[in-house]
């Protein structure tokens, strides 16, 4: 049996927020509390507003003020000696390294979190920050290595009935039996989170369901009914203002047009999202946006040197975030388009 989702994230004076609060809303009252905290002295409240500023810029994609937010934040737990405080901070840091695509980064602060969690004998910031260890395995591709702590963290999140950590497990999983061809499992964990998440009202995690599910449908050959899903997805998606999770679904519907042989409407999913993704300083999304873009334009008659060009230049930019799979993406891109690397394809002198 599982409870209402609920926002640890949001602590102190702020715990009353709920993870359905508009993302401006969040900052505002979180702007405001950081203030009254400085002017008292309090330095853990100090500490929990700025970790509120923090989330709430970087899921609106304002990572330079997210950036800082962290940072304030760590400090003013460190003053306070409160190492759960300090622990939040740090995952908020490392959740921001991956948002930037610095996967290396986020791992390293991810697992320092952990420890000072682990110290300061919080047990739900420890969740997180393991959490955030397993997606970050999980994005770069080390599905071996993190499937484990995905399983671990989905039966530890089942145990103790929390809605918002079972449904990001189940998520996780799903999107690791999707990648490597088992849609129907895929399909299953999916539909299981989005039922969790809208019983326990996280919209966030019924998004994000909702999207894997819609990429499943449409991969198995039902293209409208993944593009109503991700209408529905996007309703969600605006309405607590989540701008990475709606590029993503933008990105998404660019996928499933695709598929379908849209090959026009695709492409102008995919430029939307790719400057989404560039407006707020995601890497990864930009790249995988640039990608379906290529892919988009050769299907339309692109000259065969240009897109191989493209896809060179995108290769050695999904390697660069730490993708372990660039290699194989792109060259299974290169095999579907029928071109060569660019160098193959100038003929020697």
């Amino acid at each position: 049996m599982y409870g209402k989702a609920f926002a640890p994230e949001y602590r102190g004076s702020l715990g009353e927020l709920s993870v359905n609060t508009s993302l401006e809303e969040v900052l505002a009252k979180a702007v405001e509390e950081r203030r009254r905290a400085q002017l008292g002295g309090d330095a853990v409240e100090l500490a929990h507003a700025g970790l509120a500023v923090a989330e709430a810029s970087r899921r609106l994609g304002r990572v330079e003020e997210a950036e800082r937010a962290w940072k304030d934040s760590y400090r003013a737990a460190r003053r306070a000696g409160d190492r759960g405080a300090m622990a939040w901070a740090v995952w908020s840091g490392g959740t921001l390294a991956r948002q930037r695509g610095d996967l290396a980064l986020a791992r390293r602060w991810l697992a320092t979190a952990a420890e000072l969690a682990e110290q300061g004998g919080d047990i739900v910031a420890r969740g997180y920050c393991l959490a955030g260890l397993a997606e970050t395995g999980r994005i770069q591709g080390d599905y071996e290595a993190v499937g484990r702590l995905h399983e671990k963290l989905l039966a530890e999140a089942r145990k103790r009935g929390e809605a918002r950590h079972t449904v990001w497990a189940l998520e996780g999983i799903a999107q690791m039996h999707r990648n490597t061809g088992s849609f129907d499992s895929a399909l299953a964990l999916f539909e299981e989170a989005a039922q969790i998440a809208g019983d326990a009202g996280d919209d966030r995690g019924r998004a994000w369901a909702l999207r894997g599910i819609a990429d499943v449908r449409s991969a198995q050959g039902d293209p409208e009914g993944a593009l109503a899903l991700l209408t529905e997805a996007e309703a969600l998606c605006r309405e607590i203002q989540l701008v990475s999770a709606l590029a993503y679904n933008h990105k998404m519907r660019g996928n499933v047009l695709y598929r379908a042989g849209r090959y026009a409407e695709a492409e102008e999913c995919y430029s939307g999202a790719l400057a989404e993704f560039r407006a707020m300083g995601e890497p990864r999304g930009e790249a995988l946006s640039r990608l379906g873009l290529v892919k988009a334009k050769a299907r339309q008659g692109r000259v065969p040197t240009e897109t191989a060009a493209d896809l060179d230049v995108l290769e050695r930019a999904l390697g660069a975030i730490g993708l372990q799979h660039a290699k194989t993406m792109i060259d299974k891109a290169r095999a579907e388009l029928g071109v060569n690397t660019a160098t193959d394809a100038v003929p020697a002198r």
